[in-house]
């Protein structure tokens, strides 16, 4: 038996990984997590950059690269005046049922905030995925959701309109994204799917958010079915450094300045 050690190595055409050198940022992204996790505690702030360039020899440059990248998974928290703090680790509570369906409501500390919404013909891509013919009139419905003063979530929530035959004629707005989610109420949503994948915020998103294009975020697309048929359709995108969801029976944990809170989901 051949008991040499595996070794990665440039084998191109051969199907095998080429080694690739660790960056020195990231390199030291993993020893400053070893070391707030030995000698640091939540909300505690860490030294400034001078200080800590010197101790681990490296760079400021290197230094912020890997700082810029603990904040951007949620590790961090940048504070102005106060400087760089150890985040709060983020704690899942399960999710359930139909989230944030009466609107603009406000349940256990969170608030559904319609941002617009519009009716017109499905693009090509919307169409596919609602099962429809290009073309179709759908009601899209966008709203953020809030937690304790922070935005965490944007959302896109798409219903055909056949799937809302009896929705009254109002003026663009909240009046009509009221509407569409009161006749989506009604009609009784029987059946859902949701499936998470990992995404960077587009522009629109991005603005909702209020955070910059690129941003990590969790992408959580929701099937409604009624009466044996896809009835809607949303696109719900948090931000992946507030944010840890899992699936269950209550709600949905938000990590929200240092804090963790929990959410409940209606």
């Amino acid at each position: 038996m051949d008991c040499r050690p595996f070794r990665v190595e440039d084998t191109v055409g051969q199907g095998t990984l080429a080694a690739v050198a660790e960056p020195k940022y990231w390199h030291l992204r993993t020893v400053l997590l070893r070391t707030m996790d030995t000698e640091f505690s939540t909300g505690q702030v860490l030294p400034n950059e001078r200080e800590l360039s010197a101790r681990f020899g490296v760079a400021r440059a290197t230094l912020r690269q890997a700082l810029d990248q603990l904040e951007l998974e949620g590790r961090l928290v940048r504070r102005r005046g106060i400087g760089t703090l150890v985040a709060a680790p983020r704690v899942g509570i399960p999710v359930s049922g139909r989230e944030g369906g009466r609107g603009s409501a406000v349940h256990g500390g969170q608030e559904w905030k319609v941002v617009d919404c519009t009716t017109g013909p499905a693009s090509a891509a919307l169409a596919r995925t609602l099962g429809l013919a290009e073309g179709d009139q759908v009601h899209t419905v966008r709203r953020t959701r809030v937690v304790q003063g922070v935005t965490v979530a944007a959302e896109s929530l798409h219903v055909p309109s056949a799937a809302l035959p009896h929705l009254a004629v109002v003026v663009d707005g909240n009046d009509r994204a009221r509407g569409v989610l009161r006749q989506l109420e009604r009609v009784g949503v029987d059946g859902q799917s949701r499936s998470v994948e990992l995404g960077v915020a587009e522009s629109a998103e991005a603005a909702l958010l209020e955070r910059p294009p690129g941003t990590p975020v969790l992408v959580v697309t929701t099937q409604y079915a009624a009466a044996g048929r896809l009835a809607a359709v949303a696109v719900s995108t948090y931000r992946a450094d507030t944010c840890k969801l899992t699936f269950g029976e209550s709600g949905v944990a938000v990590k929200v300045a240092g804090e963790v809170k929990a959410a409940a989901v209606s």
